[in-house]
């Protein structure tokens, strides 16, 4: 068998990078335009009046029936079915956990700040090991309780230190904590389940990605629906954004780069698996933070450094820490899809 030349090898090494570039620029662009887009949405007043979208739900609708109509055209697009690959409930299950997941996350920036929201964000190890154990029977060595202890520490002391100056627009004051980190907690709860349960639908069913997307999505855009007319909240949040040019125009970007971030997502898992996914994504939120803090005006505490410097320490060791698969998962097997599940909503 001929060996392959070192113009090929440079040629593959080469495409290689340029599609390392292409993940990187797409994930580092997307979702840090979703993180500022996020926080100017639920936290900057629109108009002369000075009003402030107050309609999470809305947010979590237009951000689904954004994507399940991409996730559904690119079904047809690759003549793939249509037809559930799991029985219906199950999609639903992951819709109602991401609902709240996403709900929570909006809600929170009513009460901290966006820094603190991203860095609380980091300790989902805790949830997801637990929801792991209860639901994949997984275990996990000592230093992964380690690394999520000093994370979760890490976050705490963000948390619980904030500078003096941070003030939240809804409650007039300081950061409100109780309530804050009370939704938070509600956050990680139930995006601990929702990873763990689409791990657990992808292995338990030959599942395309853009399956699981399409009809989880469809169940959330009728969920979040049925969630905004009880509320009374539907025709409000149309009017406002009909009202303030500059909301719909935010809100429609954000469900744009939502959407997009999705593809990123899988293109980056698929070729370069969950570790070089995590480490990007581990780099965005400290980016996240940084120009939140910038564009914001967030004063942070040296003691919030502190805490930062522990929390990302501990997520880069977890990522070069982690040992690279040996026999399960070869390159050739994410490119069919067999990689860690891809979110419903960027994080």
């Amino acid at each position: 068998m001929a060996e392959p030349t070192s113009g090929a090898g440079g040629t593959w090494k080469e495409s290689k990078l340029w599609k390392m570039v292409f993940a990187v620029a797409g994930i580092m662009t997307t979702l840090v335009t979703y993180g500022v887009l996020q926080e100017k949405i639920m936290r900057i007043p629109y108009g002369v009046n000075k009003e402030f979208f107050r309609f999470s739900l809305f947010l979590v609708f237009c951000n689904r029936i954004t994507t399940s109509a991409v996730s559904a055209g690119a079904l047809l697009a690759s003549k793939k079915a249509l037809d559930p690959v799991a029985p219906l409930y199950k999609y639903c299950l992951v819709s109602v956990s991401n609902i709240l997941t996403t709900t929570c996350q909006y809600e929170a920036l009513k009460y901290v700040s966006f820094p603190v929201q991203t860095l609380a964000k980091c300790a989902k190890m805790i949830p997801v090991m637990v929801w792991g154990t209860l639901i994949m029977q997984k275990t996990y060595r000592g230093h992964d309780y380690l690394l999520a202890f000093l994370v979760t520490l890490g976050c705490s002391i963000f948390i619980l230190y904030p500078a003096a100056s941070d003030i939240s627009p809804y409650s007039r004051g300081r950061e409100n904590t109780v309530w804050g980190v009370s939704l938070m907690t509600g956050y990680l709860g139930f995006d601990g389940f929702t990873s763990t349960f689409q791990d657990k639908l992808f292995k338990g069913y030959d599942m395309e990605i853009h399956n699981q997307i399409f009809y989880t999505t469809s169940c959330s855009c009728i969920l979040s629906l049925i969630g905004l007319i009880l509320q009374g909240h539907l025709l409000p949040a149309i009017d406002f954004v009909y009202r303030h040019n500059d909301c719909f125009f935010d809100v429609a970007l954000l469900s744009t780069v939502a959407t997009a971030s999705q593809f990123f997502i899988s293109y980056t898992i698929r070729n370069f698996g969950a570790l070089t996914f995590a480490t990007i994504m581990t780099t965005r939120q400290l980016v996240s933070i940084m120009l939140s803090c910038v564009w914001f005006s967030h004063p942070l505490s040296w003691v919030q450094w502190i805490g930062a410097v522990i929390v990302f320490a501990a997520l880069y060791a977890k990522s070069f820490l982690r040992n690279p698969p040996q026999k399960s998962l070869p390159l050739e097997a994410m490119e069919n899809g067999g990689s860690s599940p891809v979110k419903e909503n960027p994080r």
